[in-house]
């Protein structure tokens, strides 16, 4: 008789971890285990095994000692996944056993988990992208002190070096003129630092698959290529441009009520990093190329141009599915010409 399959249900923590694990016969074997041990545990797992754990911040890490030994790994979208979340009995252990229950029904929304590279790329654009948050933060708290002076400054003064020494040249008082001081280091510092992280991501999203090809879209730089790469990660996971697009959240909520379809706001599910980067590139590349130029006009001038910008990215994403698909490298994308061999 051969040996037959079970499922593991793992609890995830910083420095342990509690598993159930499920046989075919509805028995069911529960501990915990700390970090330390996570080499031990997953060479118990056999090729007969199959194992579900949340997606957090630690889970990659943890998957890559999982996936030598595990039959089947499983990483769950825990904002899908909201049995969990919703439990009456919020414990490890119980969070453990209803992953082992529904894993063996099938019944788990998966994470596409990213290779190595992918994935530091990934964390790179989320860091950039909390710096920026914190700037802007910052940028705002200056205007404000500024305005309740009735000193009104100019959107883009802060964005440069010499718009931070104009800001350096007003006084008000002792107090205010110390804050004013220590925002602009901060945003100074928070200046160089972005700088870095760019840089890193220009130069590690070239050794990526695609960057080339997404590089000779004009309208994507080095940067944007890398930061859709890294969501992305490997387009043969996707059937379609539209199952790449609703991955990435650019897609429509559909309301269907008896006979009425009702199509709303853009679901927003996937990476926000990750359309804002879109909008940005399909902004830029429709400047030049007619062809998303005129769909652009044609959109906005029906809906508007929020709605339009949307639109065009969506289209411009379909562009980015062909590209990647086909490994198509353009010689000049104003014209839609692409480089022969």
């Amino acid at each position: 008789m051969g040996v037959k399959k079970y499922w593991v249900g793992i609890d995830l923590h910083r420095n342990q971890f509690t598993y159930c694990v499920r046989y075919s016969d509805g028995k069911e074997l529960v501990g915990k285990e700390s970090m330390t041990n996570l080499e031990r545990f997953a060479r118990r797992l056999g090729k007969h095994s199959e194992v579900a754990v949340e997606a957090t911040g630690n889970t990659w890490m943890f998957c890559q000692v999982l996936k030598k030994h595990a039959g089947r790994l499983v990483v769950v979208n825990p904002n899908q996944f909201k049995v969990i979340s919703h439990s009456v009995k919020k414990t490890d252990k119980n969070d453990a056993k209803v992953l082992a229950e529904f894993l063996e029904k099938d019944l788990l929304p998966e994470v596409r988990m990213k290779d190595e590279l992918q994935a530091k790329i990934a964390s790179l654009t989320q860091t950039r992208e909390k710096l920026v948050q914190l700037r802007t933060v910052l940028k705002n708290k200056i205007n404000n002190l500024f305005a309740s002076r009735f000193i009104l400054l100019k959107r883009e003064e802060l964005s440069s070096e010499k718009g931070l020494l104009k800001v350096l040249s007003y006084h008000f008082d002792s107090v205010s003129d110390v804050e004013l001081r220590v925002m602009v280091d901060q945003i100074r510092s928070l200046n160089k630092s972005i700088e870095e992280l760019d840089k890193a991501i220009e130069d590690n999203g070239s050794k990526m698959d695609g960057f080339d090809n997404l590089k000779s879209v004009k309208g994507i730089g080095a940067k944007g290529a890398a930061t859709l790469l890294s969501v992305i990660g490997d387009i043969n996971d996707f059937r379609s441009a539209k199952q790449l697009a609703a991955y990435i959240g650019i897609v429509p909520r559909v309301s269907d009520s008896n006979e009425t379809v009702h199509h709303g706001r853009i679901t927003k599910l996937g990476s926000k990093i990750a359309r804002s980067t879109l909008v940005q590139c399909a902004l830029i590349a429709k400047r030049y190329n007619a062809y998303l130029f005129n769909f652009h006009e044609g959109v906005k001038a029906r809906r508007g141009g929020a709605k339009a910008n949307i639109a065009l990215a969506r289209k411009f994403l379909e562009i980015i599915y062909r590209i990647l698909k086909n490994k198509w490298i353009f010689e000049d994308f104003t014209q839609f010409k692409l480089k022969t061999a």
